[in-house]
């Protein structure tokens, strides 16, 4: 029987590449860059053998999909920032047999899925700018899942409960990671660049603060009663189906755990950013 050893939301922003390449930008982000290492070394510290990541950048408009490769291995250049991540080689391996029996329960629970192995089926930065400070030694096998730009928080939260089901069926340690921002309306491109750091709207801003206060006291069902509205007045990323994949794993409104909170909440082009880890419920483990 599996089990989940760690469930976390996590920023993947280029800047955070940036931040560690020579130059005026560098070390923008290390708060960023310590909490993905400080995700990292916890998923190792509690066994992990397997990274599920619900990547909002491998955007689906029809269905679900899994990157079911046995190996993932490339040269990564970003088609959206070429500037922010270019060169960045990679070498993981995949994790097919989960990702056959997270089709199944996601079929099952009445949805569609498929797993892919298509050879120039290559990972995306919400997966492994990520990855580069979590798997360094490329121990932990690597498998994302796309996010549906046109699927509901109802329909996310399934895929939620469906990972939840397909890993306590499997022998794996996994640890889930909910790759996304917070709020994610980018400026207009006039003035995208002077807002590097920063959030484009105050209302988002003041959203994203009073969403973090009610994941640190625990208020989840309260949360979860205005994800929808959040995701469409904030302009949430991949419609944030990440989001609702997290907490439908963890249980959804019966979930009563606190997250903890690993870095500042930072602006970054526009968008909301942090890092916080979820404490696993004690009937996702073994």
């Amino acid at each position: 029987m599996g089990e989940i050893v760690l469930a976390a939301k996590i920023t993947h922003v280029p800047s955070i590449w940036l931040s560690i390449q020579p130059g005026k930008h560098f070390g923008i982000r290390r708060p960023a860059e310590l909490a993905l290492t400080e995700v990292g070394r916890r998923a190792r510290e509690r066994g992990a053998d397997t990274f599920l990541i619900a990547d909002t950048h491998w955007m689906n408009s029809i269905g679900f999909h899994l990157n079911g490769k046995p190996r993932h291995q490339a040269t990564y250049v970003s088609h959206e920032l070429p500037h922010f991540i270019h060169d960045l080689a990679y070498d993981y391996a995949g994790d097919p047999e989960l990702a056959e029996l997270i089709r199944e329960e996601i079929v099952a629970g009445g949805q569609k899925a498929r797993v892919h192995t298509y050879q120039d089926l290559g990972l995306e930065y919400a997966t492994l700018v990520p990855m580069y400070f979590m798997n360094q030694d490329s121990d932990i096998r690597v498998l994302p899942i796309g996010c549906n730009i046109y699927s509901t928080v109802e329909e996310n939260r399934r895929i939620g409960e469906a990972l939840l089901r397909a890993v306590l069926r499997s022998d794996r340690k996994v640890a889930f990671l909910a790759s996304g921002s917070l709020s994610h309306a980018f400026p207009p491109n006039e003035i995208a660049e002077s807002l590097l750091d920063d959030v484009s709207s105050e209302l988002n801003r003041k959203v994203d603060h009073a969403v973090l206060e009610m994941w640190d006291e625990g208020r989840i069902p309260e949360f979860l009663d205005m994800l929808p509205d959040y995701n469409e007045r904030c302009t949430g990323e991949g419609a944030m189906a990440d989001t609702a994949m997290l907490f439908g794993l963890l249980g959804w409104r019966e979930y009563t755990g606190r997250g903890e909170q690993l870095c500042p909440y930072f602006g970054s082009s526009g968008t909301g950013q942090v890092v916080v880890d979820f404490p696993v419920p004690a009937h996702h483990t073994r």
